[in-house]
């Protein structure tokens, strides 16, 4: 096929050696099958701001690092420059968490190389040697559901051992390779240390995977790993090879009214993201 022109500098530069095919376009990029010499990767253009839903929530960005005060006031201000610096923010962000989630020893595609909005990296296939499925596009047996979940919670466990959540983890962007789940889509991971927010985030992923899994296997819904993970963390004892129970005990305290109210409307917030998500996929892109 013909080369994208987002896709050129890295043809030029030797890094890519033709484009096989498109694999996928959602609202936020296009990701094309590629050859490097005799290796097949995946080549992700990140939409330009102008071309693309621009959901960065302010809750992601908090915590993260700016280059000087004057993007930092550009950013704040919502100018042409300030989202120019702002898109470029959000897509480092990305990168910067594949390299250091891939050295953790996190189950992710392995990052090759960043120029001009478009990311080199691994392309994730089956047993069969195609493009692996997401896990949305997948029915499990019950103890593949047990040992998959395990597997999230743990990879999850290394995420916040080495400094960040996710942030947006579900079956949406966990792909089901040969050796089992791998973690994709990073734009909006965020420090667990920086972020105040961090927390919530965390539960959230937690949940969706247990909410996922446990369509195929119902006791999963009632595990606790978030707030059991989140306590060894803040206590300086969470390692990646620490053994959770999925259970966790509460305070004695009386039940606190507004925080259960809050807890219930994120839950109905993130179903209505996921069937949000669900519509989004279904519709062409522009």
């Amino acid at each position: 096929m013909k080369t994208p022109k987002r896709i050129e500098p890295l043809v030029e530069d030797g890094l890519v050696d033709e484009v096989l095919r498109p694999l996928m376009s959602g609202k936020e990029a296009a990701v094309y099958v590629v050859r490097c010499g005799n290796e097949l990767r995946c080549a992700k253009v990140y939409k330009e701001a102008d071309k693309r839903s621009f959901r960065q929530a302010a809750e992601y960005q908090e915590g993260r690092k700016v280059r000087g005060s004057r993007q930092a006031r550009a950013m704040a201000k919502g100018t042409k420059y300030g989202r120019k610096e702002q898109e470029q923010n959000w897509q480092n962000a990305e990168v910067a968490a594949l390299f250091r989630l891939a050295n953790a020893g996190v189950r992710v595609p392995t990052p090759y190389d960043f120029l001009d909005g478009v990311l080199l990296m691994e392309l994730v296939t089956d047993g069969e040697g195609d493009v692996a499925p997401r896990l949305n596009d997948v029915d499990l047996l019950p103890e593949d559901a047990r040992e998959f979940h395990a597997f999230m919670i743990q990879e999850i466990v290394k995420m916040l051992c080495a400094g960040l959540v996710h942030g947006d983890l579900s079956e949406f962007n966990v792909l089901l390779g040969p050796h089992g789940p791998v973690i994709i889509d990073l734009p909006q991971a965020v420090d667990a240390a920086a972020n105040n927010h961090a927390f919530s985030m965390l539960e959230r992923d937690v949940r969706n995977m247990a909410e996922y899994f446990g369509q195929f296997a119902p006791e999963l819904r009632f595990t606790k790993y978030a707030k059991e993970m989140w306590a060894l963390y803040t206590a300086g004892k969470l390692t990646p090879d620490s053994v959770l129970t999925g259970e966790f005990a509460e305070s004695e305290d009386a039940a606190d009214i507004d925080a259960v109210m809050e807890e219930i409307k994120a839950v109905l917030a993130d179903e209505e993201m996921r069937k949000a998500r669900l519509a989004a996929e279904d519709e062409p892109d522009s």
